[in-house]
């Protein structure tokens, strides 16, 4: 069987992280399985989607790496939806309903206050139709077949229709609802597993029956625990965790990738360069039932990890010229994000604004300066520069290191000195400790 899986975003808002794992997720059980990764616009919904929606979908999918092997757009496929419509109600499989939400609605809460489940109730055969009224469509559920699956990742479900009310599909107005052209498209686009959030199950049962209508057999189904952010449920509407806010902050997409990977499994999250990893490890066995956390904070340090072992030629395109592989390399394990490397150019090359001197410093800044002219650059000229610094005013730890470290970069912290001092030009060195030695 070869694996065919799909992400199927509705247009009417931007991707949050909460979708786009639920993408990721179906993209690594394809990849995994050398199988296909398909899309599919659910816009339906004429007047809510947007064609911008679209373009940021696919171009937040690219950001992420997650190349796609062939698109579908629901609105070109409202004749498909129409033909098979036609089948099952010829099958007696879809029926025309008249009641108005507020009927509905007073029935549902007579049944609630009787103790009943606020099922809904099928009129008998032959009830008047009202007149000049457009009917709405619901799904006919066998109440014969009860409905079972082994779900990938919440094991053995069983629902009995009798307690489920039969879906609408179809609205008055004729536009679709999402469940029915889900099934018409998984079917004919030849999914072999759905992998979607568990606010879904409900949705699966009912799906399950009509895959059975229409002469197919259901996918397979992964129903994942939902993802939460530290102030509850994430909403595309919010936009507060979108792929462009990440981007704007400095994200690499692989640390997003890499979280989002793992969040909710039982595998831990580690700070990989490339997907390879994760695709070879995704495994719906391993996730678990508890809501999976996103936490903004985590994401930070996992980018800053994969920066530290991030190689020159990935980031290239993005740094200024200044900084090349050899500067990147020494710098890199002091960046949170791959923006701050613009910082370093001017330690590298000036302009330079030296820190204030403090008296206690000024005999070691004085000899380091004495000292650095004769200083072979091409050698070790950090273990030099501190030897002699150190042989004539026997300064030593603390008190001999940081003051030569503000006097050469004008920062308390930063990368290892005896891999940095060597990409400063020696001339522009030997001028900072002269400034600062007060020579």
């Amino acid at each position: 069987m070869t694996v065919v899986t799909r992400f199927a975003p509705s247009p009417t808002g931007s991707l949050h992280v909460g979708n786009v794992r639920t993408a990721l997720h179906n993209w690594l059980w394809a990849r995994k399985h050398g199988g296909r990764f398909l899309l599919r616009i659910d816009d339906t919904d004429l007047e809510r989607s947007k064609e911008e929606y679209v373009e940021g979908i696919r171009a937040d999918l690219a950001w992420l790496g997650l190349d796609v092997d062939g698109e579908e757009r629901q609105s070109a496929r409202f004749a498909l939806y129409e033909g098979e419509f036609e089948k099952l109600k010829a099958a007696g499989r879809v029926y025309a309903c008249y009641e108005t939400p507020e009927e509905l609605e007073i029935r549902r809460k007579v049944l609630l206050s009787r103790g009943l489940p606020p099922v809904y109730e099928r009129k008998p055969e032959g009830a008047p139709v009202p007149e000049g009224v457009a009917p709405h469509w619901r799904f006919r559920l066998d109440h014969d077949a009860a409905i079972e699956w082994t779900d990938m990742v919440r094991g053995p479900q069983h629902f009995e229709p009798k307690t489920m009310s039969d879906p609408v599909v179809r609205r008055a107005d004729g536009s679709w609802l999402y469940l029915l052209p889900s099934v018409i498209d998984d079917i004919a686009m030849g999914i072999s597993h759905v992998v979607r959030g568990e606010d879904h199950v409900s949705n699966t049962a009912a799906q399950i029956q009509m895959f059975d209508a229409l002469g197919a057999r259901p996918p397979q189904f992964a129903h994942e625990a939902l993802l939460v952010g530290t102030e509850g449920k994430l909403s595309k509407r919010l936009g507060s965790l979108g792929m462009e806010r990440l981007r704007e902050e400095g994200i690499e997409p692989i640390a997003l990738v890499a979280l989002l990977a793992r969040l909710g499994t039982s595998d831990p999250v580690e700070p990989v360069t490339d997907a390879v990893p994760l695709i070879e490890s995704i495994d719906f066995a391993r996730f678990g039932r508890a809501p999976a956390r996103f936490d903004e904070a985590e994401l930070a340090l996992l980018n800053q990890k994969i920066l530290h072992h991030t190689p020159h030629a990935a980031v290239a395109d993005r740094l200024p010229a200044a900084i090349g592989e050899a500067r990147w390399n020494a710098i890199r394990p002091n960046l949170a994000t791959v923006a701050e490397a613009a910082e370093w150019v001017a330690v590298f090359d000036g302009p330079f604004a030296p820190p204030p001197v403090e008296d206690a410093d000024r005999a070691v800044l004085a000899a380091a300066a004495a000292a650095a002219p004769g200083i072979d650059w091409a050698g070790d000229p950090w273990h030099a520069l501190t030897g002699a610094a150190k042989e004539a005013t026997g300064a030593k730890g603390r008190a001999l290191f940081l003051p030569l470290r503000r006097a050469l970069t004008a920062r308390d912290h930063g990368p290892d000195m005896a891999e940095l001092l060597p990409l400063i030009d020696k001339g522009e060195a030997v001028a900072r400790l002269a400034a600062a030695g007060g020579s």
